[in-house]
Parts: structure tokens; C-alpha cells; sequence
């Protein structure tokens, strides 16, 4: 009998692949946008939601008090509690306050005056009990001594606990609770009614030979290209209280939901479109030539194939339509009347209360349905099967006179609701005096002389939008690169995915807000930061960063995976690679990101409206606080610049990308 022989290899440590120059630099590259992806994202996140646990009140136990007669004698230490349990000064309600809360330190004391020959002391119980005078912070237990006229200036600064008082205070005050159920019934409305209409226009684009597909599909994009508080402006004009068309509202008011739904369907129409057309334009002219074989209806194709096919494009629509008009600040700040939700709660309770822990609470309970939306569309999309196989038809529409006049007609509604909207606001921004002088005029671009920023916003948005195009584009390319063509490394790469995507979840609103915490700590060595454009860039990078990171390794993926061994074999360095084949080759998705952030860098709000200075106000952010100054035409004036730089934009975009892909693209012609 033959003897089994063992072929196992004897004891010892396990082998590892030793790693490569090109392997080390490509993961030391994706570390790197990670930590990046980790400081202006992950840490300011992490910081808002401690904030949205601190509370802080007066802890009136942790101060004492002396006071010397008129000869300087000095009486018996006294602490700012026994006082108040005295006097009855400041009740139980007035001691809970916010991180920048101040109370005055004579209150405890009813006899004061400044020309008193008094004299005061006052220390801290505990090293950490701190207050001011004037504007200096003092701390520790010790005595320090102070006129009358000096003691006049000290203020009490109060205690920082943690705890959930502040999501208590927000659930027991019914009108912030409100704007809960206010934003998701805003935005139950909005889907339904944009999906809708992006569904039949989709339709019409992809199941009909109608004519003028081609500027149809242009006009749809228009939306994209403008603020989304100019719709807001535009409703204004036509169904405001001095609106041109108001009469066929019947006496409802446009301020306030139906407004804020009839500007989110505008502004929310192209995004809801592109992504319903695509799934259309997927479906297999074979599953209609056997429903007709079997003769099925029309409505029943409709139901039992169609619908079906289609099913997923309108879920990730409808999610996408709902957290965009959830997380939106700019519409329902200019239409909402007195119609609060939760993103213009964030501005309510920073700007106006400046109550930044309840801002931060907001923030929180904005990011529930934020993530729960986007959690839900990625579960669907992975659950998404291939509806093409290689053996799959194309489906070419047939022609039908009578189909294809009503097509003809739906997309027109819905493009004269769209140029009307765009045309309006044009017209109220030349115009003199709306509605009683409507003579032609350019008063209302003399930006200078409006509350806003002036002509210096416009500039400043330009600037911004360009320095997120050519920087963003870098630096998202490059990490897609990284995490798409560096080998193993799995535990890394999964982590940098989770950062790349974590921003498509994040709404303006709460980034800013985040922002805040974070860069304008004194303590924080990036402190410099705040106030300045690279804190602008660096924001908007990061909230639009989701959409381009997804773009980048769709044209990734299409690259043969063999390039990279061919490269090593002939001991040629991966940045040659990335250079000579993978940016022409990918040159038009590259293209598609630059422009996709130079758009938004110029239409973005909520994740910039915290962080501008005096010196880098933007346009957008100009739109809103000439709109808050009763400054509306010139609003809607600044709207459009906005609009026509953005097209501008499109269209040497356009011209660009056709003269470099003939140059590099050539081969895909062959």
C-alpha cells in the first residue's frame, strides 16, 4: 500500500507580498484624500453632534463674591448662590442659557453704582469657572479684585454639561417640533408631483418619434443652471400679493407650502428626469414584441412591462427628489412665509437666536431622513438586475400621430413651466417698479449699490467655481484612481468608500453648520481658515465630492484591468500609466466633474451661507440677502447672472470637450 506523502509546508511565520514603489505610493496618495475626506467631513460631523448633546447654564455655585465698605473693608466671602437665594434675581429659567450666554455679575448686588467707592472681589470655586471682563476670559480660584466702574463690566460665563435636555427642549416646543412633519410633507408632496411629471416627460422622450426631442431635453436641464431660490423669486412675481397671474390662485396664497412645492418641482424636475430617462432607455424592444404577440393592451404593456422595467430608476428618483427637497434652505426661505421647516430652522436658531446647540440639534434630525433616504437608494440600486444581455434589442418607438401629439403637448406644458419661470424672473430684474412702471431698465444691476456684496459676490462666485473645478476634479479623480487600481488593501479601500459616499448624505445646511464647530474653534491650528475662500472650496469640494467620486470610477471601471501589468512588466512607474492612458482615455468623465462642480459652486447656499466673510460674500448668498433686504429684483437680477455664467460655462464646456475628444479620442472612433 502506497504511503500518502505530505506536502504541506513545515512551520513558520506567514508569508506577505512585499509591496511595490507604486503600490505604496498609491495607497500613501488614497491615505492622504482620506484624511483630507476625514478633516472636512467626518471630524466637523462628529464634532456638531457633541454639540448637539452640551448644554449650558449658570452654575451660580461655582462663584463667590466680597464687597468692602466705603473704608475698604472687606466683609465675608459670599457665594453668587446664597445671593440669589436671597434676592430672587435670576429665575430657575434664566440660568439655562447657550455656549455664548453672559450674565452680568451686578445683578446680585441691588445697590450698586459705578461712582461707588465699593470695591470687588470675585473668584472661581472651581479651576474651570471662568468670566469675563469686557472682553477678557478670567478662570481659577483666585481672588481678583476690582473697582465699581471695572466690576460693572464683569459677566458670569456658564457651565458646559452634556445630556439630552437639548432634543427634550426641541420635542416640547411645538413650533420647532412642527417643522418636522411640516419638511416631510413638503417633501411627500414635492416627489410625488416631480416624479410624476419627470415620468411622463421621460417617457415622452425615450417611447414617442414626436419632434424637438433634442431642445426639450435642453430645456429640461435648465433648472440645474440657477439658484434654487429663484423660482421662489419668480412665483413671487406671478402669484404674489402684487403678482401678475395672482387671480388664478383663487385667493390661496403662494406663500408658504404651495409655493415651496411648486418651486421644489421646478428645481428638482432635471434630476428626477435624467435618472427616469436612463432607465427607460435601458428596456429590451423583445419584452414588447412578445407582449404584443400575446396581445396585451397598450395600458397593459404599460403595467406588466414598462412600469416593471422602470421600477428601480423611479425609486432612486423619487429618494434622490425627496432628499433634495428636504435638505433645501434656499426655497423655502425666500416662498415659506410662516411655513417653518427644518433647514430654514438651522438659520433660524444660528442667524437669528444665535443658539448654535439647537441649530446643531436641528442638524441632527435633518440628517435622519437625509441618511434614511440615501441608505434605502443604495439598497435598491445593489438589488438592481441587468436589463440588457447581449442579446438584448434596442427598443425603437413607432410612429403614432395621435401618441405623439399628446407627447408633443406634455413636454410643452412642462417647458413653458420651466422657460415662464425663467422668463419671469428676467422681466422683473429689468423692469423699473413692479408692477406700475414696467418700462426697461439695468437699474437693478448696480449690485454695488444693494445690501448683498455688490459686483465683488459675483467675482467671488466665479472664483470659488473655478477653483472647485480644477482642484475638486484633482483631487476626487485622483482618489477614485487610487481606490479603484490599488491591489488589496481591502480594510482601506472600504473605508475610503464609506467617506467618498458619506457626503451625497450630508445637507448643506448641516455641513456649514458642521463647519463652524469645527474650523472656527480657536484651538483647532486650521482656525486660520475660517472666513477665508479656502474654507469655501474646501466645502463645497466636499459636499458635491459623492456625485463626481461615482463618475470617475464608472469610467475606471471601463478600462481593461490588464494595462497595469503590461505598465509593471515593462518597469514603467503607474504616473506614467496615469498620464499617457488613464486621464485621455477618461478625459470626458473628467471633463463632465469640472463642470458638474463649477455648476454647483455657483448655485450652492446652505453649505456656504454660515461661512462667508465680508470680503468673500458670493452671488448665491447675494441672492438671498438682497431678497431678505425687500431688494427682489435686483435678487432675481443676480439670479440670472448666476444662470448665464453657468450656461456660458456649458456651452465652452461643450465646445472644449468636442475639440479635445477629437484630438484624444479618436480611437474610439475606429
Amino acid at each position: 500500500m502506497a504511503m500518502a506523502i505530505d506536502t504541506a509546508l513545515p512551520p513558520g511565520r506567514k508569508l506577505k507580498l512585499s509591496l511595490d514603489r507604486d503600490e505604496l505610493i498609491k495607497r500613501a496618495l488614497m491615505v492622504v484624500i482620506a484624511l483630507y475626506l476625514v478633516v472636512a467631513l467626518a471630524a466637523p460631523l462628529y464634532v456638531m453632534l457633541s454639540k448637539s448633546f452640551s448644554t449650558y447654564s449658570f452654575d451660580l455655585a461655582r462663584f463667590e463674591f466680597q464687597v468692602s465698605d466705603k473704608a475698604g473693608n472687606w466683609g465675608e466671602p459670599v457665594s453668587a448662590v446664597a445671593l440669589n437665594d436671597r434676592l430672587g434675581v435670576v429665575s430657575a429659567e434664566k440660568l439655562a442659557t447657550n455656549s455664548d450666554g453672559r450674565l452680568q455679575a451686578t445683578v446680585f448686588f441691588p445697590d450698586f453704582s459705578f461712582r461707588s467707592p465699593v470695591k470687588y472681589r470675585i473668584r472661581g470655586t472651581s479651576a474651570d469657572a471662568s468670566y469675563l471682563v469686557g472682553l477678557q476670559l478670567h478662570s481659577g480660584t483666585e481672588w481678583q479684585e476690582f473697582s465699581s466702574n471695572e466690576f460693572r463690566r464683569v459677566m458670569l460665563r456658564p457651565a458646559r454639561a452634556i445630556g439630552f435636555e437639548n432634543y427634550t427642549t426641541y420635542f416640547s416646543t411645538p413650533t420647532l417640533f412642527r417643522s418636522i412633519g411640516n419638511s416631510v410633507f413638503i417633501a411627500f408632496i414635492s416627489t410625488i408631483a416631480t416624479v410624476g411629471l419627470a415620468f411622463g416627460f421621460a417617457y415622452a422622450l425615450n417611447r414617442s418619434c414626436m419632434r424637438f426631442k433634442d431642445g426639450f431635453k435642453l430645456v429640461a436641464m435648465v433648472p440645474i443652471l440657477v439658484p434654487s431660490l429663484l423660482p421662489g423669486i419668480a412665483l413671487i412675481y406671478l402669484f404674489g400679493n402684487q403678482g401678475l397671474l395672482k387671480e388664478l390662485l383663487m385667493g390661496v396664497p403662494i406663500y408658504g407650502p404651495l409655493g415651496i412645492v411648486v418651486g421644489s418641482v421646478f428645481f428638482a424636475f432635471p434630476h428626477a428626469m435624467m435618472i427616469i430617462s436612463t432607465a427607460l432607455a435601458i428596456s429590451d424592444q423583445r419584452h414588447y414584441e412578445a407582449a404584443a404577440s400575446l396581445r396585451a393592451s397598450s395600458w397593459r404593456t404599460f403595467w406588466t412591462v414598462t412600469i416593471p422595467g422602470a421600477r428601480y430608476g423611479l425609486i432612486s428618483a423619487a429618494f434622490v427628489v425627496f432628499t433634495l427637497v428636504i435638505t433645501d434652505f434656499g426655497l423655502p426661505k425666500v416662498i415659506g412665509g410662516q411655513f417653518n421647516v427644518l433647514a430654514v430652522d438651522i438659520y433660524k436658531q444660528v442667524i437669528g437666536q444665535q443658539n448654535f446647540e439647537m441649530g446643531a440639534v436641528v442638524s441632527v434630525i435633518l440628517l435622519v431622513p437625509a441618511i434614511a433616504a440615501f441608505v434605502v437608494d443604495r439598497m435598491v440600486q445593489k438589488k438592481q438586475v441587468a436589463l440588457l444581455s447581449a442579446r438584448s434589442v434596442a427598443y425603437q418607438p413607432k410612429p403614432d400621430r395621435r401618441f405623439d401629439a399628446l407627447c408633443l403637448a406634455w413636454c410643452s406644458l412642462i417647458a413653458v413651466f420651466i422657460l415662464g419661470i425663467m422668463v419671469t424672473s428676467q422681466f422683473a430684474a429689468l423692469v423699473k417698479l413692479w408692477p406700475y412702471d414696467l418700462s426697461l431698465s439695468l437699474k437693478h444691476y448696480a449690485f454695488d449699490r444693494m445690501d448683498g456684496g455688490g459686483w465683488a459676490s459675483y467675482y467671488n462666485s466665479i472664483r470659488l467655481a473655478g477653483i472647485t473645478a480644477i482642484v475638486g476634479t484633482i483631487i476626487v479623480f485622483v482618489g477614485a484612481y487610487m481606490v479603484e487600481k490599488t491591489e488589496g488593501f481591502r480594510a482601506g479601500r472600504s473605508a475610503f468608500q464609506f467617506l467618498a459616499m458619506l457626503p451625497m448624505a450630508v445637507p448643506g445646511m448641516v455641513l456649514g453648520l458642521s463647519y463652524i464647530f469645527f474650523f472656527n474653534d480657536p484651538g483647532n491650528p486650521l482656525h486660520a481658515l475660517y472666513g477665508t475662500m479656502t474654507i469655501l472650496v474646501i466645502c463645497t469640494i466636499t459636499h458635491f465630492y459623492t456625485v463626481g467620486h461615482l463618475t470617475a470610477l464608472t469610467a475606471l471601471k471601463q478600462i481593461d484591468q490588464e494595462f497595469e501589468p503590461v505598465a509593471a512588466s515593462l518597469k514603467q512607474p503607474f504616473y506614467k500609466l496615469f498620464a499617457r492612458v488613464t486621464v485621455p482615455v477618461c478625459l470626458p468623465a473628467i471633463l463632465d466633474i469640472s463642470i458638474y462642480l463649477f455648476v454647483n459652486a455657483m448655485t450652492t447656499v446652505s453649505a456656504v451661507v454660515f461661512l462667508y466673510s465680508k470680503d468673500t460674500a458670493l452671488a448665491s448668498v447675494a441672492v438671498l440677502n438682497m431678497d431678505d433686504a425687500g431688494d427682489v429684483a435686483p435678487a432675481a437680477a443676480m439670479a440670472m447672472m448666476i444662470f448665464y455664467t453657468n450656461a456660458g460655462a456649458r456651452l465652452i464646456h461643450l465646445l472644449l470637450s468636442k475639440g479635445i475628444i477629437a484630438r484624444t479620442q479618436a480611437w474610439r472612433m475606429r
